[in-house]
């Protein structure tokens, strides 16, 4: 990778400014607004919909619907490390970041990466425990086990990014530093240094593949010995049953790697760099928009309970 001298700042602090996609033109940047909008609406009203599902109703009191407002919580604060500034950007041309502003969303986006993965992990551990030993499961998965489980992933992910974070701070950069990005990834901040970025690329992708490959091999660990247990099960509707309880965070896991994959071909892919920026970009959307989606179509109980909230019963008689 390239190193070239730097003209940097006074005070040692950069700019960076946000390119953008850098061939579209301007003429359709308020189209590209409207649709980031309906798309970051749609996320904060959905997930904020099974949030208050979930606490309200009482029969929605168990492990699998504690995790699920764990993910929801976390696709509203993913999206909004970064939809919002992509929003400004293409709305009012607000191109600039501070360099602690640009390093802080950097951090979230990674740490609220990594915390989905884990987040999908402790999931499928949950599907394991209530298919697989369903008479052990209200002791191995009570409150305190939930919340232990819960507070690991969140903490294990705030942790990791760290080191990387670090490493890209200390790095050299020019006064005005292009970023070719609508947000500040990780890759795109060290390319517009003008350090050596080998070292930084290297440590950006290993990270990566850990966060990504080891929570996928647990998911897939599980789900194996899920199958292996339910293919005993002597009776059809007992077996489909079992697959559907799980439907709904098979297909959470397939969108989450699938946006991961778009992003990961369209950055190793011999592609122009727009097609570069838009994998991450639909990697930062794609998956907290159709999260709460798959979740209500797809369980008949959050369903209930979001229609309850939204439409309540008119015949009930709350008088006392």
């Amino acid at each position: 990778m390239h190193a070239t001298a730097c003209n940097e700042s006074v005070d040692g602090s950069p700019i960076f400014y946000l390119v953008g996609i850098p061939s579209l033109p301007e003429t359709f940047f308020l189209p590209v607004f409207f649709i980031f909008l309906l798309f970051y609406l749609l996320i904060l009203m959905d997930n904020a919909l099974i949030l208050v599902a979930v606490v309200a109703e009482p029969s929605l009191h168990k492990p699998m619907y504690f995790f699920l407002i764990n993910l929801s919580t976390l696709d509203i604060l993913f999206t909004t490390t970064t939809v919002p500034k992509m929003l400004s950007l293409f709305l009012l041309g607000d191109r600039f970041l501070s360099f602690s502003s640009c390093l802080l969303q950097m951090y979230l986006f990674q740490s609220f990466t990594c915390s989905e993965a884990f987040i999908l992990v402790v999931m499928a551990y949950d599907r394991y425990v209530a298919i697989c030993h369903p008479l052990h499961y209200p002791v191995l998965m009570n409150p305190q086990t939930n919340a232990t489980l819960a507070a690991s992933a969140w903490l294990t992910a705030l942790l990791l990014p760290i080191p990387a974070v670090v490493r890209t701070s200390q790095m050299a950069y020019n006064s005005i530093a292009y970023i070719y990005h609508c947000f500040c990834d990780h890759l795109a901040v060290v390319q517009a240094s003008c350090s050596d970025t080998t070292p930084q690329t290297l440590m950006g992708f290993c990270i990566a593949m850990v966060v990504s490959f080891l929570p996928l091999l647990l998911v897939l660990l599980s789900y194996a010995h899920i199958l292996t247990t339910v293919l005993r099960i002597n009776s059809q509707e007992g077996r489909s049953k079992a697959f559907s309880t799980c439907s709904s965070h098979l297909l959470v896991v397939g969108t989450y790697y699938s946006s991961i994959a778009i992003a990961y071909v369209a950055y190793r892919a011999d592609l122009p760099l727009d097609f570069h920026i838009m994998g991450n970009v639909v990697y930062a959307i794609l998956t907290p928009v159709l999260n709460p989606l798959i979740y209500t179509l797809r369980n008949r109980d959050v369903k209930a309970a979001i229609t309850k909230i939204i439409s309540p019963d008119p015949g009930c008689d709350r008088s006392i």
